[in-house]
């Protein structure tokens, strides 16, 4: 895909010290990294700073690929009241990404190729994260004529999806599939939510929902379309990725078809593997999303397939929501919650603290297996080695700190972490072989 860092951001020199390398190929390996226009030009035990070089201390500090956040929404276009391009950028390279792919449910949405190149020139000029646009499915996420794939795979796009909505239609979404096979790396990805289950529904459907009055959306509304689509994905021999996966279900079915060789990958968002239903037990609108948190049952299967690797990456559907929407009542509030800036330090404290998970398993999750999900395994998830680009991240693993949704770079404020303790935190992101963030701190 095409490179969106601006050139201006290339610095000349940088040297990352003291840190320890966790990368698809090295497990844990001390030594310094010396940054040369956007590449990685030595990799060793010490390197004598050269004249005017940056110097990036990364003591007791992990030096790995940069994340890879492959579902995010930035709203920009037509909510920006909500979020920017900038904005959303920003706290992505706070949370440790050099790579985003926004998702296309803006206002207009990204199913024309005038408003995919308006996107990627602004990511283009803000420069803190490449930023990928996806693409529709259907022309206005309408669900009923394909919009034009071709076209914007051309510009770049690798990833196609109605997300917000599921492609309900089973011959138009097998249309999509056989389309998007001869495009060599595009992915159909799916919000799979049969509409005719979830309709009218806030939350999820058991006992929480009935203790607290809310119309429910099933389990089964996800079942049943990943269900068939991984069928269409067989008679197609199409490339197939489920969002945002919230059920054991899902994942049983996703772990089967794996094993019978489908072309099939999905991710999980850390609030689905982290919270239940019980968090909207105080009507409390942050925790409403779609799909949404499920019960303990689905969390806890999610988790394991997670672990196991049934499902290959972590994304944070990021959703900004202005805070007038969501400070309403629950039904009418807007689904979706903040993630980007939090992501790592969240599945850390989840998965790698208690031992689920080693940070370089982790890091797969968040780097190089969604890179390559997404069509950026050239550029992004790279290892840290001789050649390859300087798209890092500098890892703090062992602090301990507080979240305060009040010091987001985002717009938004629905943050489903407010007051959390955590453990692990970004300490520098290299983009292209320039600092987007030194210390915690953004530099644009």
């Amino acid at each position: 895909m095409t490179c969106l860092a601006p050139e201006a951001l290339l610095s000349n020199e940088i040297v990352i010290v003291g840190g320890t390398i966790i990368d698809s190929t090295t497990t844990g390996t001390r030594a310094d990294v010396l940054v040369r226009n956007g590449l990685v030009v030595e990799v060793s035990p010490s390197i004598a700073v050269p004249s005017g070089a940056q110097v990036l201390d990364a003591e007791g500090c992990v030096v790995s690929p940069g994340l890879v956040d492959i579902q995010v929404h930035f709203r920009e276009p037509g909510r920006e009241e909500s979020e920017t391009i900038e904005t959303g950028s920003r706290a992505a390279a706070l949370g440790g990404c050099t790579a985003v792919i926004c998702m296309p449910n803006t206002d207009p949405p990204l199913d024309d190729a005038t408003v995919v190149q308006a996107v990627i020139a602004r990511g283009r000029s803000v420069g803190l994260v490449d930023l990928h646009p996806s693409g529709c499915i259907t022309i206005g996420r309408k669900g009923e004529q394909l919009a034009p794939m071709g076209e914007l795979y051309d510009l770049g796009v690798r990833i196609f999806t109605d997300d917000g909505d599921c492609v309900a239609d089973a011959r138009v979404m097998r249309r999509a599939f056989e389309y998007a096979s001869a495009l060599r790396g595009a992915v159909i990805a799916q919000h799979a939510e049969d509409p005719a289950l979830v309709h009218g529904g806030h939350m999820h459907e058991g006992e929480w929902s009935s203790r607290l009055g809310i119309p429910g959306r099933p389990a089964a509304a996800e079942i049943t379309i990943v269900a068939r689509d991984l069928e269409l994905a067989r008679l197609t021999g199409g490339r197939y990725h489920v969002l945002h996966l919230s059920t054991a279900g899902a994942a049983d079915l996703v772990r089967a078809a794996k094993q019978q060789g489908l072309r099939v990958t999905a991710e999980c968002t850390p609030q689905h593997i982290t919270l239940t239903d019980a968090a909207c037990a105080n009507y409390e609108s942050t925790f409403k999303m779609n799909p949404p948190l499920r019960g303990e049952p689905d969390r806890a299967g999610v988790f394991a397939a997670l672990v196991d690797g049934t499902i290959d990456a972590i994304a944070t559907d990021h959703a900004p929501h202005a805070p007038e929407t969501k400070a309403v009542p629950f039904e009418q509030a807007p689904p979706g919650m903040l993630g980007v800036e939090t992501s790592l330090a969240v599945a850390m404290t989840q998965l790698v603290v208690p031992g689920h998970l080693t940070l370089q398993q982790l890091l797969a999750r968040m780097s190089w297996q969604p890179a390559t999900i997404a069509g950026l395994g050239s550029q992004q998830g790279r290892p840290v080695a001789v050649g390859e680009p300087a798209n890092l991240c500098v890892i703090d693993p062992t602090t301990q700190w507080e979240r305060h949704a009040n010091e987001s770079a985002s717009k938004s404020r629905n943050d489903p972490w407010e007051g959390e303790k955590l453990t692990g935190r970004v300490r520098h992101t290299v983009l292209r072989g320039a600092a987007t963030v030194i210390n915690g701190v953004a530099q644009r």
